[in-house]
């Protein structure tokens, strides 16, 4: 069973992630996957050095500052790349997926929506938390200023439509909470799972 987590930058995914794992959850991070496949797939690596130049690789690995910077502000190249990455990250979700059958697989993806990939989901859950939380989570994690997060934040999907997409929304505002959260909607699918197993 596949279950996509998605939320937006800041809201807490990972912290999430981890407290499914910790119940027994198999993981699938969608950018671990895509770093994985983006330095190992060689006819990827061709790919992406036809369209971001040779700069993209530095000593036969991903140069992630140089492909942020060609990607960032350039709606059109991010478009061209995700078109190249994508298909190979379902493609590897979908094999794990055959060979995990009895499991819960979380599958974390930032632009699960925008990508399309929530179709491949038997359910989906929305991470949100307050945007005040978020910025400072972001500008405390990555270094960079109020205005850089906000610019990120508007270039994702808003929580209401995600939400509008979802069968479970948590609100991650203390872990404490969360966690209860987690451990229901885990409930719930372990339920589920088996309902599917039986029928």
């Amino acid at each position: 069973m596949i279950v996509g987590l998605t939320g937006g930058i800041g809201s807490g995914k990972t912290t999430v992630l981890k407290m499914f794992e910790a119940l027994g959850a198999e993981i699938f991070i969608a950018d671990v996957e895509a770093k994985k496949i983006m330095n190992t797939n060689v006819e990827l690596k061709q790919q992406i050095i036809n369209l971001l130049g040779k700069e993209a690789y530095k000593k036969n690995t991903l140069n992630n500052s140089y492909i942020a910077s060609q990607v960032f502000e350039n709606k059109d190249k991010l478009y061209a790349l995700n078109q190249l990455v994508h298909p190979k990250v379902k493609n590897a979700l979908i094999t794990k997926a055959k060979k995990n059958q009895e499991q819960i697989i979380i599958y974390e993806a930032a632009i699960l929506f925008e990508s399309g990939s929530y179709k491949l989901c038997d359910y989906v859950i929305t991470v949100v938390a307050p945007l005040k939380n978020r910025i400072n989570r972001i500008v405390k994690r990555d270094g960079v200023t109020k205005k850089e997060v906000l610019s990120r934040v508007n270039n994702q999907l808003n929580d209401f439509e995600k939400i509008k997409k979802s069968q479970f929304v948590v609100k991650n505002t203390n872990l404490k909470t969360t966690n209860q959260q987690v451990l229901t909607i885990f409930e719930l699918l372990v339920k589920f799972l088996k309902k599917k197993k039986s029928s």
